[in-house]
């Protein structure tokens, strides 16, 4: 018979994080008394081919069993290793506690612990493993063990023996295919723990970049070209020349397919042959021109930085992208938005360079319909609402390939310099920075490269 009682010795505290926030805030705990139930613990071996069913809530739950379960992690998919199977719980313990092995063979032995009733935060006071890093040896565990399957050869599998939780940690949420391509170019490039979620993220997000500029020059089996393709759209989404230029040519670096590398080498010298001067979706990169994005389901939850700017109608013909304020910053320990005037819609964006990079004076345009942009309505246009970034510091109508936001016929459209030159206006709203398009499941029927005016 074997139970606990645990006193929590002192407060203990979390964090909420927030990318307004320069440092995290503590919540207090209030000091409690955690007693576990009075049962017998046994050592058990799990068999992964008969698996308990989860607890799900029910409007009739059998008798004796309650509506609310507390959280219990899945059945480990890694089997036991043999000198572990017979070992009662105490033993155990003792191999998690004083790491007896390599880390993928004692990991298994973490979720029947927590079955049998160990919370993972008794498991952190038992072991000295902290429940974040119970998580990471499950699930690593459970990584490597698909590569085995997948056939990956040892001496890939080698590499990780030795802290190698962290980095297959990364790669869970790929497919086993994925993973063991994955798995191999991190070995052959020497990965850390950040190198790798950039890697999975590359691989991760280039399926829902189909239709971007280059997509298809660039090899989806190749872990390299995924996160070539990631360094290349980050570079046309910058506007600064230099900046590109470096963004450019670490994508020619990792690259591996002659296509990519191709692609890559002509946007460097600026001669793209099919869509010159075109950026993403159609969008315009050089100089000041402008990129056209769509945004990522997620992607502002996900993002480090954000930009918080506030938001003007396209109906009120040009009253409110006036009146709209024009200093606007995060001040104090809870990041709360101060602006020079009272507005009443905002909008949240990731802090994309275009965005960051002008320190005042922006606003966003909301438009209900793509129209108003110049899409070529000799081709299929998508009629979707879009958002158009724009500083309104920039007035003067300067570029001819410039695009800028101009009061035409009583309602605000977007023009390009060259058309506004021909029709004599030396000035506008305000030129535009950046395009942003709703998130999307579906990709089908993006705008081609040719469809600008």
């Amino acid at each position: 018979m074997l139970s606990f009682t645990f006193n929590s010795s002192r407060p203990t505290c979390n964090f909420f994080h927030s990318p307004l926030l320069p440092c995290p805030l503590p919540l207090i705990s209030h000091r409690r008394t955690i007693k576990l139930r009075r049962k017998p613990i046994s050592a058990i071996t799990i068999s992964s081919s008969n698996p308990q069913p989860p607890y799900l809530p029910s409007s009739n739950p059998p008798p004796g069993q309650k509506l609310y379960q507390p959280f219990r992690p899945p059945l480990s998919k890694s089997p036991i290793p043999p000198q572990y199977v017979n070992l009662d719980t105490n033993a155990r313990l003792d191999v998690l506690t004083n790491r007896l092995g390599l880390w993928y063979d004692y990991a298994p032995l973490i979720p029947p612990l927590i079955q049998d009733g160990f919370d993972p935060s008794i498991l952190e006071e038992i072991t000295g493993i902290a429940g974040a890093e119970q998580n990471r040896l499950v699930v690593g565990a459970q990584v490597r063990e698909s590569l085995v399957q997948s056939g990956v050869d040892a001496e890939t599998l080698q590499f990780y023996d030795q802290d190698g939780a962290g980095l297959l940690y990364e790669i869970r949420l790929l497919s086993a295919s994925q993973r063991a391509a994955a798995a191999k170019y991190m070995v052959e490039n020497k990965f850390l723990a950040g190198d790798a979620n950039e890697l999975a993220r590359a691989i991760k997000d280039f399926p829902r970049r189909k239709g971007d500029r280059g997509w298809y020059c660039f090899d989806y089996t190749l872990p390299a070209d995924c996160l070539a393709f990631m360094y290349y759209r980050q570079a046309l989404e910058n506007r600064e020349p230099e900046l590109r230029t470096i963004a450019l040519e670490k994508a020619l670096s990792v690259a591996v397919s002659n296509e990519a590398k191709t692609w890559i080498r002509k946007e460097l010298d600026g001669n793209d042959g099919d869509a010159e001067g075109q950026g993403r979706d159609g969008g315009v990169v050089d100089g000041v021109k402008v990129p056209v994005v769509r945004l990522n389901l997620g992607e502002i939850a996900e993002a480090t930085v954000v930009a918080v700017l506030p938001v003007c109608g396209a109906g009120d013909r040009g009253r409110e992208v006036l009146e709209a304020p024009l200093e606007y910053e995060c001040k104090g320990d809870f990041g709360i938005v101060e602006a020079e005037k009272e507005w009443s819609r905002w909008v949240v964006l990731p802090a994309w360079e275009p965005v960051v990079k002008v320190k005042k004076g922006l606003v966003v345009v909301a438009f209900s319909d793509a129209r108003a942009l110049p899409w070529r309505v000799n081709r299929w246009y998508k009629e979707e609402a879009i958002l158009v970034v724009v500083d309104r510091g920039q007035k003067e109508v300067v570029a001819d390939d410039g695009f800028y936001l101009v009061l035409s016929e009583d309602e605000l459209k977007v023009e390009r310099g060259s058309i506004l030159k021909e029709k004599g206006r030396e000035e506008s709203l305000g030129s535009v920075v950046i395009v942003v398009r709703p998130p999307r499941e579906d990709f089908e029927n993006e705008l081609a490269h040719d469809d600008w005016e």
